[in-house]
């Protein structure tokens, strides 16, 4: 979902390195539901002000179709923050993406920042949750009025835990799960982070299945090779959409009847099924106005 109610598909979101402008020509024909100039790590400082510039053209330029277009800035500690906000405010993307928050108050001085420089009110705010202190106030953070998805930047926040991963993630299970919980409770998207080895197809399969199994809305990725899976994964497949017709159904024929549940399947159904089965048919059909 987004902040005006609107269902919107963030499957998979792809990071691009703004300084690249073949990759950001490249970015056109990717099939991402949503793309993130970047402006942060991908970018050596001596190209920062170059990269700026061609991730506002990029965002500004209308030639991205569907796709949904972030700018991630640098922070506000840094050299280039302030002008980042600035040239994001101009450009107008859908949102900013923001490493590293970490309070309320970081977000205040962000927003500020954006409606100095002009920004539209519908500019949103992802912010990144890659410390343990963002963690621990996720919940906080979640619920700021400017802030629409959070983004999980799991590479920094293992280091940051000095955690060893390992395939399964098993260290940072309950961390990912705390800042799911977090986004639920706001009635925010939140979006897992970035597979590293980008020739382990069956591993970053995996990968996105955990997430998705966990309650992610889709996955940041580091490489256009990743797309495809990550779409398939939190895109409905025929049988999901068949079944969620076939609850929906069979229980507006139960409450025609007078009853309150109906079994189907050799399953008891409830309101709350219902409301699965609506929000299955709901993805499909946002996936479907992507064309992808």
């Amino acid at each position: 979902m987004t902040t005006d109610g609107q269902l919107r598909p963030r499957r998979s979101v792809l990071y691009m390195p703004a300084a690249n402008e073949r990759a950001l020509e490249k970015a056109k024909s990717i099939p991402a539901d949503a793309l993130i100039f970047d402006l942060e790590d991908a970018v050596a400082p001596d190209a920062k002000d170059a990269a700026r510039a061609r991730a506002a053209a990029a965002a500004a330029s209308g030639d991205y179709g569907s796709r949904e277009l972030t700018i991630r800035c640098n922070g506000l500690d840094t050299a280039w923050g302030a002008a980042d906000l600035t040239a994001a405010a101009e450009a107008r993307p859908a949102a900013v993406v923001i490493p590293k928050v970490e309070s309320v108050e970081y977000l205040d001085s962000v927003s500020t920042l954006l409606d100095a420089a002009g920004a539209p009110t519908e500019l949103r705010i992802w912010a990144m949750i890659e410390t343990p202190t963002a963690v621990l106030d996720a919940r906080l953070l979640a619920a700021h009025p400017r802030v629409e998805v959070l983004v999980m930047g799991t590479n920094d926040l293992a280091k940051e835990l000095r955690a060893e991963t390992g395939d399964d993630r098993g260290p940072l299970l309950a961390h990912l799960a705390t800042a799911i919980l977090a986004a639920r409770a706001a009635g925010r998207v939140i979006l897992d982070g970035v597979y590293n080895d980008v020739t382990d197809t069956d591993g970053f399969t995996a990968e996105c299945r955990q997430g998705k199994a966990l309650g992610f809305d889709g996955k940041t990725l580091i490489h256009p090779g990743q797309v495809e899976i990550a779409n398939d994964t939190w895109a409905p497949d025929d049988a999901e959409i068949d079944y969620a017709r076939r609850v929906i159904e069979a229980f507006a024929a139960a409450e025609a009847d007078g009853r309150g549940v109906v079994t189907l399947d050799g399953r008891m159904i409830e309101n709350l099924h219902v409301d699965n089965a609506r929000r299955t048919l709901a993805v499909a059909e946002a996936i479907d106005a992507l064309g992808s």
